[in-house]
């Protein structure tokens, strides 16, 4: 069974909802969740904001934020993960943020290197669960891409 069959079986279990939005990966994990079966029953949005301007306009993230930490930081990803979430009432919201290259590495900020957050409410305690992985993948942009959509199914099962 496939990594989206198991979280798309859970999802639909556990009657939740999720918003995704997606820099570096392009929209490529909407995409695998979404080639699976029933996915219409939980998915509600995935947004592909690739440049900082979509991310301030369509995910309220703050300017100040994108030039303190840069797009790709893990405050960028946990913020993206949480406006996701809360603009489309979801019960998760998942955000990628990253480098696939191959240009655009900065200092400190090679290619490859990739933040994705998972931002829930947990309504028992009333309090936001955020969770945010940094990784540092390699390879042509392609498979940076592929690994970073993977590597954010993994977490996402783990968290389920």
């Amino acid at each position: 069974m496939l990594i989206e069959e198991k979280i798309v079986k859970l999802l639909i279990k556990n009657k939740k909802t999720l918003a995704i939005a997606e820099s570096c990966s392009g929209g490529l994990l909407s995409h695998r969740l979404t080639n699976i079966p029933g996915s219409s029953k939980f998915f509600k949005c995935g947004l592909v904001v690739y440049s900082n301007e979509s991310k301030s306009k369509l995910l309220k993230i703050s300017p100040l934020l994108l030039a303190k930490h840069g797009a790709v930081s893990a405050e960028v990803a946990q913020q993206m993960a949480q406006n996701i979430r809360k603009f489309f009432r979801t019960d998760i919201g998942i955000a990628i943020t990253g480098i696939a290259g191959p240009g655009g590495a900065q200092p400190g900020k090679p290619v490859g290197l990739t933040f994705i957050a998972i931002n829930s409410l947990n309504k028992k305690l009333k309090a936001e669960d955020n969770r945010c992985l940094q990784c540092l993948f390699r390879g042509k942009r392609l498979q940076i891409k592929n690994q970073a959509a993977t590597t954010a199914l993994k977490l996402f099962l783990k968290f389920l």
